[in-house]
């Protein structure tokens, strides 16, 4: 009897344990769920590419949400006991994804007026404001600059005007000189608007990598990339 009150009284179902890798893939999964799979954009409007972004900007970034220049409670939650080398090693793991753009870009219900307007402060600035254009600092293809220029191409419309926004309203900063801001807030709203309509219906050259350097030193001084910068 008592042997028998030993014995299953049904199968019983045996599961292995679970083992999850250490790796850095794994590590970052959490990232998928707001800026997509390994990091391509998703359709939200408010989450920018990480893959193939230069390291040295996303290190800049992730640095910015954990000591407080950039304000998002998701993304301080997420980095804020995370050491420099760990901040590194994620920024270099995005940098080092290649995965293609979406064949077609954005559509967009941007005036042509407004898209014009786009147009020329990406590539021409406006000399009378002191705005540079956006090529001359992030490269002549809008696909950013190494080490640390982000590309601008790619992105979404809303993620784009909220950035310009945050540094028109001073809600966004980053490490001194903080050459964004001074452009920025020369900018109006509608300044903002046009060009990030525009950067957004931009179809992506055939060459996505940031490039290696800029042919002429930075017009302002950056404290992202201070070796770039203009004497």
């Amino acid at each position: 009897m008592a042997l028998a009150l030993l014995l299953p009284l049904g199968p019983v179902a045996v599961h292995a344990a679970t083992t999850v890798p250490d790796t850095i893939e794994q590590r970052v999964a959490a990232c998928i769920a707001c800026h997509g799979r390994e990091g391509a954009t998703t359709n939200a409007g408010f989450f920018p590419r990480l893959a193939g972004k230069p390291a040295g900007y996303l290190f800049n970034q992730l640095v910015s949400f954990r000591d407080g220049r950039r304000f998002n409670s998701d993304m301080t939650y997420m980095v804020q006991h995370l050491s420099d080398d760990y901040l590194r090693e994620m920024a270099e793991y995005f940098a080092n994804l290649s995965l293609p753009y979406p064949a077609v870009p954005s559509q967009s219900d941007a005036t042509p007026e407004q898209l014009r307007r786009g147009r020329q402060l990406a590539l021409e600035g406006d000399a009378a404001r002191n705005i540079p254009a956006c090529v001359q600092c992030h490269g002549a293809a809008l696909t950013g600059v190494q080490p640390a220029i982000p590309g601008l191409l790619g992105l979404p419309r809303l993620y784009v005007s909220s950035q310009l926004g945050a540094w028109l309203t001073k809600e966004r900063h980053a490490p001194a000189p903080d050459c964004m801001a001074q452009i920025g807030q020369r900018m109006t709203t509608a300044d903002i608007n046009a060009v990030a309509s525009w950067l957004a219906v931009q179809p992506m050259p055939a060459d996505t990598r940031p490039a290696a350097s800029l042919p002429a030193p930075l017009p302002v001084t950056c404290g992202g990339m201070p070796t770039a910068a203009k004497p």
